[in-house]
C-alpha cells in the first residue's frame, strides 16, 4: 500500500491512499473518499482490499487515516475533537483540489460525515454521502440506550493471541479510568506515542469480535498485520467524549441537501438508535440498505460480502436501483427497532 503524506490547512499531516480505476474506460467521474472507523485508528487491511475492489468497479478511491491514526502525524492531545477531524475532512476535499466527491463514512467516520452533513459549508463539497454504521452524531444520541442488531460474535470467538498491552498492570490501570472518565486522556502517566505503540490487535479482541455475526465466530478474518494495526485509545476516547458532550446537531442536519444513503448491518453491534436518528433527522438520505447476514464490519472478505456491499454502494452513486428494498424507511423506524434487534 502506496502511502503519501499531505499536509492540510488545519495543520494535520495525514497519509493518504489512492486506488485509481484500474479500467480507465469504467471510470467514475466523481472522486470516492473513504472516512474509516476507529477513531483514531489505522485503515485495516480489510477495508483496503475493499477499496481496491471498488477501484476495480470504476470507483477513483482515495482514503486517509485520520490525525493521529495509522500513518498520518499526531495532534497535541487537546486538539483531538470532532470538529477538527470535519474540518480535516474540509481540507482535505480541498487538497484533492477535484471539485465535489462521494464519501463513505464506516463507523466513527460515519459521525464524521454526519456532521459535516450538518454544516452546510462543508456539504456544499460533497456530492453524495453512504453513512455505514454511524456511531451516536451527538451528544443527545450518545445518551441513548436499547436496541442493538441480532446476536454478535463477541464472547463466542476465540481469544486472539499475541501480546497485549493490557496484561501491563500499569497500561491496564490508566487504559481502564480513561473509559470509565476517570483519568483525563492527555495524562502524564501514559503518553501518546506511548499508548499508541503499546497497543496490540489483540488488545481489541472482543471487540474486532463484536463486528462479526454470531455465526461467523469461528472465522473470523485477520483484520490487521503488525506492521499495519495503529490505534490510539487515548485520542480515541477525547474524540468520543467531545461527541458527547456536544449539542444536537439535528436542527442542522434536518437542513441538509446533499443525497445521502445509510446502511445497516444485521448483526450490528451499534445501538440501532444511532442509526435511525440519522434517518430521522436528515431529509437528504434517499434510501437504507438493511445488510444481511453481516455484522459491523460489512466488508469482510467473507463469502460474497465484499461483493454485496459495493453493489449497494456503486447502485447509489450512479443513481441506479437498489439491489435491497429500501428499508427501514422514516415511517417504518419504529418497527424495525422493535422487529431486528
Amino acid at each position: 500500500m502506496a502511502t503519501q503524506h499531505w499536509r492540510l490547512a488545519t495543520g494535520s499531516q495525514v497519509a493518504v491512499y489512492h486506488y485509481p480505476p484500474t479500467d480507465p474506460s469504467t471510470r467514475h467521474s466523481i472522486p470516492f473518499v473513504y472516512l474509516n472507523g476507529g477513531p483514531v485508528r489505522g485503515i485495516s487491511i480489510l477495508d483496503h482490499r475493499f477499496l481496491q475492489l471498488l477501484a476495480r468497479q470504476g470507483h477513483d478511491v482515495y482514503a486517509y487515516e485520520q490525525a493521529g491514526g495509522g500513518r498520518s502525524d499526531l495532534l497535541p492531545m487537546r486538539q483531538y475533537t470532532i470538529s477538527r477531524s470535519v474540518r480535516d475532512l474540509a481540507a482535505f476535499v480541498d487538497r484533492l483540489d477535484k471539485g465535489r466527491v462521494d464519501v463513505l463514512g464506516f463507523s466513527s467516520g460515519g459521525v464524521l460525515l454526519t456532521r459535516a452533513l450538518a454544516d452546510p459549508r462543508i456539504a456544499a463539497r460533497l456530492h453524495r454521502a453512504i453513512i455505514a454504521e454511524p456511531g451516536p452524531m451527538d451528544g443527545p444520541t450518545a445518551r441513548i440506550t436499547g436496541h442493538k442488531g441480532r446476536e454478535s460474535a463477541r464472547g463466542l470467538a476465540p481469544a486472539v493471541s499475541g501480546p497485549r498491552s493490557t496484561h501491563v498492570p500499569r497500561y491496564a490501570v490508566a487504559f481502564g479510568l480513561m473509559r470509565l472518565g476517570l483519568l483525563s486522556p492527555d495524562t502524564g502517566l501514559i503518553g501518546q506515542a506511548e499508548g499508541d505503540n503499546a497497543f496490540t490487535a489483540a488488545d481489541l479482541g472482543s471487540d474486532t469480535a463484536s463486528a462479526y455475526c454470531a455465526r461467523d465466530a469461528h472465522r473470523i478474518p485477520v483484520e490487521d498485520t503488525a506492521e499495519n494495526f495503529s490505534f490510539s485509545p487515548a485520542a480515541g476516547l477525547r474524540i468520543q467524549q467531545t461527541v458527547k458532550d456536544s449539542p444536537s446537531i439535528a436542527p442542522h442536519l434536518r437542513r441538509s441537501r446533499t443525497p445521502a444513503m445509510l446502511m445497516i448491518a444485521e448483526c450490528s453491534s451499534q445501538v440501532r438508535h444511532w442509526a435511525t436518528a440519522v434517518l430521522a433527522h436528515d431529509p437528504a438520505i434517499r434510501r437504507t440498505q438493511y445488510m444481511p447476514r453481516v455484522g459491523h464490519h460489512m466488508w469482510n472478505g467473507l463469502d460474497d460480502n465484499n461483493d454485496r456491499a459495493a453493489a449497494v454502494i456503486t447502485a447509489f452513486l450512479q443513481d441506479e436501483p437498489a439491489p435491497l428494498p429500501d428499508f427501514p424507511t422514516r415511517d417504518e423506524i419504529p418497527a424495525f427497532l422493535r422487529d431486528h434487534g
